[in-house]
């Protein structure tokens, strides 16, 4: 295949990409990233992955897209803007504010994005392999692809000091997708890093959890706690998270770049039900109701106990004075099913009402079997006893 051609090919490809709502697109070659082994074994081995143990499974295979696709000669790496819209009042530092409401990242706030771009990727990969008769592989947050490195490979962007990869046309609102090939395409510049002197996205994280600039300890982020987690929220974190019922965007909200952001694509667009739901409804959720309110959308794959888990946190954070009707919701939970809901409703009502958690305690603790519950009870009593 002659060079123009190609040159052709990659021109029709990128113009095709944009009409799909890509408003980045750029190609690089499989081995760009030879610093991204040691970095991920680094992360690794300091245990910063927490619960994610799919992040430790094959770390060659996922640090070297040479090895997870040895036929690959370029990896064509493509950017959708999800910024929301702040003129129509989503800007989710402001909406730490509303304390009786839940607030969701705004990734999350519209239809499971792994599906809407998959649906674009394989318009624009179907095109490539008719025209080319190459062979072609998307991803989509479904294999191990480290996309931050590889888009800053291709020029998308850098990671910034919150890990996250700036554009210096969409900010840090971007969902990164793959297309690797074996069709040798003309490669882009990597992206120079843009930070500077800045420290916002590391000032502002609530948890603490970067220890460094361009370093991340999952552990400590809030975005990991409350959709990762599987477990017990450590109490340390558990005020910091404030109304933050799933995911945070502080560090990427702050990020000065973020002001040549632009409205994200229509097919992006946020749920109105999902912009500061009430917290009330929320905590109430049976199994059943969580899975029918949240279909289709990426809340779902995190289940309904850490889900109500999340919410009895933030109700626990919510600012007194709190009315009957809301304590008595938190009560209705510390018969739950779930001792990962049970254990957190013990510790939302502690924050609220003393006299109500002793009382409860003398009729519910004897028979909790929970050792996470019973020391959750344990505590709450003794900060009674102190107050």
């Amino acid at each position: 295949m002659q060079a123009t051609e190609i040159n052709d090919i990659k021109a029709t490809f990128i113009a095709r990409a944009a009409r799909e709502g890509f408003g980045l697109c750029r190609v690089t070659r499989p081995n760009a990233i030879p610093e991204a082994h040691p970095r991920l074994m680094d992360f690794l081995d300091k245990n910063r992955h927490g619960d994610m143990a799919w992040l430790a499974e094959t770390p060659t295979r996922r640090a070297d897209p040479c090895v997870l696709w040895p036929e690959a000669k370029s990896v064509i790496m493509l950017g959708l803007n999800y910024a929301p819209p702040y003129q129509l009042g989503h800007h989710p530092l402001e909406h730490l504010a509303h304390d009786r409401q839940g607030l969701i990242s705004v990734y999350a706030q519209r239809r499971d994005y792994h599906e809407i771009i998959k649906k674009k990727l394989r318009r624009l990969v179907r095109w490539l392999v008719e025209t080319t008769k190459v062979e072609a592989k998307l991803f989509v947050d479904t294999a191990p692809v480290m996309e931050k490195p590889l888009a800053a490979a291709a020029g998308l962007g850098w990671q910034g000091k919150h890990t996250n990869l700036v554009s210096r046309d969409f900010g840090s609102w971007l969902f990164l997708a793959s297309v690797f090939t074996d069709l040798a395409l003309p490669v882009d510049k990597p992206a120079s890093d843009h930070c500077g002197h800045c420290s916002a996205c590391l000032d502002i994280c609530p948890t603490n959890a970067f220890p460094s600039p361009y370093q991340l300890d999952a552990r400590r982020c809030i975005s990991y706690l409350t959709i990762e987690h599987k477990g017990v929220i450590d109490e340390e974190f558990r005020k910091p998270m404030g109304n933050r019922i799933y995911g945070c965007d502080d560090c990427l909200a702050v990020c000065p770049w973020n002001k040549f952001a632009q409205a994200a694509h229509d097919d992006m667009r946020l749920l109105e039900d999902l912009n500061l739901p009430t917290l009330m409804d929320l905590v109430s959720l049976d199994d059943a109701g969580f899975r029918t309110r949240f279909a289709g959308l990426p809340i779902k794959r995190t289940g309904r106990d850490r889900f109500i888990r999340n919410v009895l946190i933030a109700m626990g954070n919510t600012a007194p004075p709190v009315k009957a009707d809301f304590i008595a919701a938190i009560e209705a939970r510390l018969s739950d099913g779930s001792p990962l809901v049970r254990g957190m409703a013990v510790w939302a009502l502690a924050q609220h009402d003393i006299t109500r958690t002793q009382e409860k305690a003398a009729a519910l603790l004897d028979g909790e079997t929970d050792a996470h519950v019973q020391t959750e009870w344990q505590a709450a009593l003794k900060t009674s006893a102190v107050i």
